[in-house]
């Protein structure tokens, strides 16, 4: 049936036939290329500017590229030489590297390595059984461990004996050294028939001003296995610090200031870290005073106010005091950090004392102060125990009037 057969389109000069789907496709094929033109015409700029824009971003998109790709190809080739410097470095590294032409690294200086040399000292011992009195001398130290970033250390010698560590002397400090030479002397109080259990330590320690000091090395001698019949002087290698019966007690920074126009001293309390925890919850509620001595006779006193539930207080209080030039040279100050309690009896948790009869860095800060008059001058210090500090000033105790509220 005619109805049923497609619909053609016969030209009359030719038997070519064309059917209107290929009229169509034909017709979406040339409209891609109008829509182009008409957007390159509606920009207002010549064709060649256009096509030069056009140009140029790709070039710019084109060099973007490769300088990726060459920083990619650069950086894993130093990821690469840098593993293998590693390695050579530590196969290069043996026993027989010396440590005086290496820095040592962060956890070689930390408190109590074994691992390394610290050094030597030489020092010496006599006893006078008729006074029952040990005389130690601090000669001199040689090869001591570099622990500042200098390659070089601050170094001074603390020295106590055990078990009644009544009295702690220091000798000076020795700046930028390995070397020092001390040659300082210090007397011990020991009776005879204590010898045998007494125990004589020399702490070597590395000085810093505004953070703690770090042990170099210590000796350690049993008293009661040593021949007193003559004088002993040896040199003897330090070794690793024991601290079985060292009792951290905290440390406590303060700067002092002091002007003889106006005869007036300024202590100013900044802050205190690491204290001993007084309380049961691990905390303290710490105060500090500062205490005046003049002829072993409490002179004045002052007190801060009281930090609630912290080890490591911040107080930046001032203190002034009226103070001659001949007085300065005379009076002991001591600074004491206490332990608040509401119920019971305030506690000292430590104390330490400055002056011109201090000795080691007390007695350098004080110097300091002094050298540097209407400057003020700030340095930490390590607490000692309030039993040590009271027998050493050996202070006079006069006579209170009882009933009354004021507290030492």
């Amino acid at each position: 049936m005619s109805s049923k057969s497609p619909l053609t389109i016969t030209h009359p000069s030719a038997n070519t036939t064309v059917t209107p789907t290929t009229a169509f496709n034909s017709t979406t094929t040339t409209a891609s290329p109008g829509f182009l033109t008409q957007l390159l015409n509606k920009i207002p700029l010549p064709r060649w500017a256009v096509y030069a824009i056009f140009a140029l971003v790709i070039l710019v998109f084109v060099v973007c590229l490769l300088c990726i790709c060459v920083k990619c190809c650069c950086k894993g080739k130093k990821k690469k030489k840098k593993k293998v410097d590693q390695q050579i470095n530590m196969k290069g590294v043996n026993g027989s590297t010396t440590t005086a032409l290496v820095q040592p690294e962060i956890d070689d200086v930390e408190y109590g390595s074994a691992d390394k040399p610290k050094g030597r000292l030489l020092y010496s011992l006599e006893y006078n059984a008729q006074d029952s009195e040990l005389t130690v001398g601090i000669k001199e130290a040689t090869a001591l461990k570099a622990m500042d970033l200098g390659g070089t250390s601050d170094p001074y010698v603390k020295v106590y004996s055990l078990p009644n560590k009544s009295k702690t002397y220091e000798t000076k400090v020795f700046r930028k050294t390995l070397q020092p030479v001390f040659n300082e002397y210090f007397k011990f109080q020991i009776p005879q028939s204590e010898l045998s259990d007494s125990m004589l330590v020399m702490q070597v320690y590395d000085f810093n001003r505004f953070s703690k000091h770090e042990i170099i090395g210590e000796l350690r001698l049993q008293l009661g296995t040593i021949d007193w019949n003559h004088v002993i002087e040896e040199w003897k290698d330090l070794g690793e610090a024991s601290k079985f019966e060292q009792e951290n007690l905290g440390e406590i920074c303060f700067s002092l200031r002091y002007v003889p126009t106006a005869s007036k001293l300024t202590v100013v309390i900044l802050e205190a870290k690491n204290l001993k925890k007084m309380d049961y919850g691990g905390l303290s509620d710490p105060y500090v005073k500062v205490q005046l001595i003049l002829d072993k006779k409490k002179w004045k006193k002052k007190r801060t106010t009281v930090k609630k539930k912290t080890l490591n207080p911040y107080f930046n209080e001032s203190f002034n005091f009226e103070v001659s030039f001949d007085q300065i040279q005379r009076v002991q100050l001591v600074i004491s950090v206490w332990d608040y309690d509401k119920v019971s009896r305030n506690d000292a948790i430590g104390k330490i004392f400055l002056g011109c009869n201090a000795s080691g860095n007390q007695l350098r800060h004080w110097a300091d102060m002094l050298s540097n008059p209407r400057r003020p001058v700030a340095q930490w210090h390590s607490l000692l125990s309030a039993e040590q500090v009271d027998s050493t000033l050996a202070l006079k105790h006069t006579l209170k009037i009882p009933f009354t509220n004021k507290t030492f």
